[in-house]
């Protein structure tokens, strides 16, 4: 098939994806909308819970193996949507809907760059697709439970709209909740040891800490408070404050290390991660499709925003048309323009590094 005419079909998918509501944990009918692309195209495809994957024509267990890998479930939308979330709708160059930009248009350009490479007898790579659900949510039947039933993965394309530069780096994440504790009492009486007044020092240590150890990609460790919760009457004194703190982790740590030193180190009574499997993720500046990529003119930089990166072992790359501010916004949209470029420059980075 023509390179103009996958495109469109392309964006046909994705028009069909953002009117079919496919939140996290929620993406049945969206997974049967990729399998249809598959059963078009006559390629053989699985279906594991609600993500949806295939091999090349050609798989050879000798070869490396390189993952496209993009999710097609959507965060809710928020309030402030003038247009239908759910209905795709184009206004010149813009393809507007719920999903269009975070990650429908990765997702469905990397789908057809698996499709315009599938019958290929001359790789130097295999290549799997995985169009995965629960990455809005981080949830426990996405691109992390495949991984012991695809294809060992020797290096992988993440799709997340980039304005498709080369996040060669991105961030982990540790979410930690915390306790400040005090003594409980009636407000009318004295109390030296209110632990919402202890909680003022607390606060201005996570304001003021600084990690040692920076990244030249990917910078400082980011650590944010970002709930706090105490009492539940005016007239009493709370026994404790429960915080909740967000740690974006560069590349010269790893989220155990963070957990490590925060338990030592932080003021708090208790400080207890949540979990530490999504970890920072990179690829290495020498990697034939870094090359490439420069060579076709685009940017490296590292990502401060959370992907399925996190949850792969092996080096990654994040890849992908949209622009990553738009994400999660009201009247979410990406440029046509956009996911045609993002179909050409996959299928030309390709070209460079996986045909013989």
């Amino acid at each position: 098939m023509e390179l103009e005419q996958l495109t469109e079909k392309a964006i046909t998918l994705l028009k069909n994806l953002i009117e079919t509501p496919s939140f996290s944990s929620e993406e049945e009918k969206t997974a049967i909308l990729i399998e249809d692309w598959f059963k078009e195209f006559n390629i053989p495809y699985n279906r594991t819970k609600n993500n949806v994957w295939a091999t090349n024509k050609y798989f050879d267990e000798k070869k490396p193996t390189l993952l496209l890998n993009s999710h097609h479930d959507t965060v809710k939308p928020n309030s402030a949507y003038t247009n239908d979330p759910f209905k795709a709708i184009v206004e010149e160059d813009k393809l507007y809907g719920l999903g269009s930009n975070d990650a429908g248009g990765c997702l469905v350009s990397l789908i057809a760059t698996f499709t315009n490479f599938y019958e290929a007898d001359n790789l130097i790579y295999n290549l799997v697709i995985v169009a995965s659900a629960e990455e809005e949510s981080s949830g426990k039947n996405g691109l992390n439970s495949m991984l012991p039933i695809i294809p060992k993965v020797d290096v992988a394309i993440v799709g997340e709209p980039t304005l498709m530069n080369l996040a060669i780096a991105e961030k982990g994440l540790v979410v930690f909740d915390a306790v400040v504790e005090g003594t409980p009492s009636h407000a009318a009486h004295p109390n030296e040891n209110n632990a919402i007044y202890n909680t003022i020092d607390v606060l201005q240590w996570f304001k003021d800490y600084k990690f040692e150890k920076t990244s030249n990609v990917l910078g400082d460790v980011k650590m944010t408070v970002t709930q706090i919760k105490a009492g539940n009457q005016h007239n009493v004194v709370p026994a404790h404050v429960d915080l909740v703190i967000d740690v974006r982790v560069n590349d010269a740590y790893s989220n155990q290390e963070i957990a490590n030193i925060l338990d030592k180190e932080s003021p708090c009574t208790k400080i207890t991660a949540r979990s530490l499997r999504l970890n920072s993720s990179s690829i290495a500046t020498d990697h034939p499709l870094v090359k490439a990529g420069i060579a076709l003119g685009r940017e490296t930089y590292g990502s401060p925003t959370l992907s399925d990166q996190s949850v792969l072992s092996c080096q990654s790359l994040k890849l992908g048309p949209g622009d990553s501010t738009r994400s999660h916004s009201a009247n979410e949209f990406i440029y046509l323009s956009e996911i045609k470029e993002g179909i050409d420059l996959y299928i030309t980075l390709l070209n460079k590094v996986i045909v013989k």
